[in-house]
């Protein structure tokens, strides 16, 4: 969404105004939350880690939550801009697990350095950002997970074909293999899902490219996002995903992903990014979630399951794009139990 589109909608929420499993026999409670022993114990698991760019030195921030020296899932947020809120609800299932995990704000997003400089925003100099994030927390491929959903699913994929080597699996959520297939089914499947007189005025806005009328967010509002992004009421959003929204930087985001909520805005720098073809060289044990409501097709999502050499599909029937909150249940039974098998498999 674009900037003023993500500034209406915070306002308009603020206006309006996780359950636990059975603990990991192999870590016990006291080691999983002892800190002692780590270089991270001063600020309870946080870590801001340097990063070198083409462009300078800038600082990327890192919080760890838990120990556990096979299981380590690296969490990357969506956007481009958002922020590592959206996971807050994995503190109410991983701990319980006794699965590590790490959240993680990328460069220009809310918590880490926040440079102006566009030529950082993109794909390559993100994966070389993770790159270095993963050798700073001694991440490795034999406790490496990599989650990535929606843009965050994008740089996950990006990374596995550059360094599936140092991964020990790879978990692509919410985010389809083709922006150009994701334009499509928004505008095939999704769009004359509305009223057709409501998509007929958003189309008509979006060819005018009159991105500023009040008229779309509006429209926006209350015909997409409380279906496919989050099927919740507006005024029933999780207090994370508000943080999020309030956090977004829209500079990074627009840039990037441009101001329409139906493809890519032409201009644009993930304009035309495609990885169908590049699935089949992806050998690492790799989950991709989709959801029945989600803004992805998540018929192409179970075939990139297929695709990839050793893949699973978790359906989330009664999800959308943040199915970890509409499909909670569906969501981390399914992702815990991936991790808990590739673990498993590996230690055989």
């Amino acid at each position: 969404m674009k900037k003023s589109s993500i500034l209406l909608l915070v306002a308009a929420i603020f206006f309006l105004q996780c359950a636990p499993s059975q603990q990991n026999e192999t870590i016990e409670n006291d080691s999983y939350l002892d800190f002692s022993e780590r270089d991270d114990q001063y600020e309870g698991g946080i870590k801001m880690i340097p990063i070198s760019t083409p462009k300078g030195e800038f600082n990327v921030w890192t919080k760890r939550v838990g120990n556990n020296p096979k299981m380590k899932v690296l969490l990357l947020h969506g956007g481009p801009g958002m922020t590592h809120e959206l996971y807050s609800c994995f503190d109410g299932y991983f701990p319980s697990e006794g699965i590590e995990y790490i959240y993680y704000d990328q460069l220009g997003s809310y918590y880490s350095d926040q440079p102006e400089d566009q030529e950082l925003w993109t794909i390559d100099r993100f994966v070389d950002e993770v790159e270095q994030v993963r050798i700073a927390l001694g991440l490795d491929k034999d406790n490496f997970y990599l989650f990535g959903q929606s843009w965050g699913g994008m740089l996950a994929m990006e990374y596995a074909l550059k360094h599936q080597d140092k991964l020990k699996g790879l978990v692509i959520s919410n985010m389809m293999s083709s922006l150009d297939e994701y334009e499509k089914y928004a505008k095939e499947v999704l769009g004359p899902q509305m009223p057709e007189e409501v998509f007929q005025e958003i189309m008509k806005i979006e060819e005018e490219e009159d991105f500023g009328n009040p008229r779309y967010e509006e429209l926006l509002m209350e015909h997409h996002y409380q279906d496919h992004v989050l099927r919740k009421p507006l005024a029933e959003w999780p207090e994370a995903i508000l943080r999020t929204l309030k956090h977004v930087n829209p500079n990074v985001y627009v840039y990037m992903q441009g101001y329409s909520e139906f493809g890519i805005t032409a201009g644009a720098t993930l304009k035309g990014w495609d990885r169908r073809a590049d699935l089949k060289n992806i050998a690492v044990p790799t989950l991709v979630i989709g959801a029945g409501h989600d803004t992805m097709d998540p018929k192409h999502m179970e075939w990139m399951s297929t695709e990839v050499q050793n893949g699973q599909y978790l359906f989330c029937p009664d999800g959308s794009h943040l199915a970890q909150y509409d499909d909670q249940k569906v969501f981390f039974e399914g992702l815990i139990k991936f991790v808990k098998e590739v673990d498993q498999n590996t230690s055989n």
